[in-house]
């Protein structure tokens, strides 16, 4: 039997270079309005930026609206009592960064969500309010009060946007 030999090409950098210049690279932007203002964050680094500085009490609100959940119940995700958000409202004071981080995450994660439901609010709400298999049977609106967990039910959105149940 006569040995096969197989012809191997060079990798050709520049063709590799081409092909993945010229492939749509899909930017995710998150906007949060509130206080009458639209903030849009693009990459990593204005979203940190925009945590530590804090953002406006109304984006509570805006978060409420977008979940259309009461307002009652996003301060109990967040752990702010209805009072300080009604004083620090007022007062035009920002929340601090722990409280701008979760509300930016919760904010990202209702962005992903309308985006793998193909921006059908009502399918999407319906979604968070469905228990869920792969967080543990529980329904995601319910396990937002925490970075970890808002991480988890982003992932559980994974299978959903390439066409896998969830």
């Amino acid at each position: 039997m006569g040995k096969i030999t197989k012809s191997t090409k060079p990798f050709d950098t520049k063709r590799s270079i081409q092909n993945a210049s010229s492939k749509v690279i899909r930017i995710r932007k998150s906007t949060l309005n509130s206080d009458g203002k639209t903030n849009i964050s693009i990459n990593k680094l204005e979203r940190v930026g925009k945590r530590r500085a804090g953002i406006p009490y109304d984006s509570i609100e805006a978060i409420s609206r977008r979940i259309n959940n009461p307002v009652k119940s996003v301060l109990a995700i967040v752990g702010i009592p209805q009072t300080t958000c009604n004083k620090n409202k007022s007062e035009h004071s920002l929340l601090d960064s722990r409280d701008s981080e979760l509300v930016i995450l919760i904010n990202e994660l209702i962005d992903y969500g309308l985006e793998v439901f193909n921006n059908e609010e009502e399918k999407f709400q319906r979604w968070l309010k469905k228990s869920n298999l792969s967080i543990g049977g529980n329904s995601p609106e319910s396990l937002l009060d925490t970075i970890t967990i808002i991480n988890e039910v982003k992932f559980s959105l994974n299978p959903l946007e390439f066409g896998n149940l969830a």
